[in-house]
């Protein structure tokens, strides 16, 4: 993973979203929103003002799509 190897304190950053993910699909710290158009059926959530973590939740599972960039 790229953070792993850049920013160990984004790593965590990541990590807590991870964990408040699991607990409250589409609430929670990062500002969750759903997203539109040709990204819908994601969520996309504020790792920081450049980076966000888009992912969806299928059957109880925690998919990430991306945790890098903005979409």
């Amino acid at each position: 993973m790229y953070w792993q190897k850049h920013d160990t304190r984004m790593v965590e950053r990541i990590n807590k979203l991870i964990r408040d993910t699991q607990r409250k699909p589409s609430g929670g710290v990062g500002k969750p929103e759903p997203l539109k158009h040709a990204l819908s059926g994601l969520w996309s959530r504020r790792i920081t003002d450049e980076h966000r973590m888009m992912y969806r939740v299928v059957n109880d599972a925690l998919e990430i799509a991306q945790l890098r960039f903005h979409y």
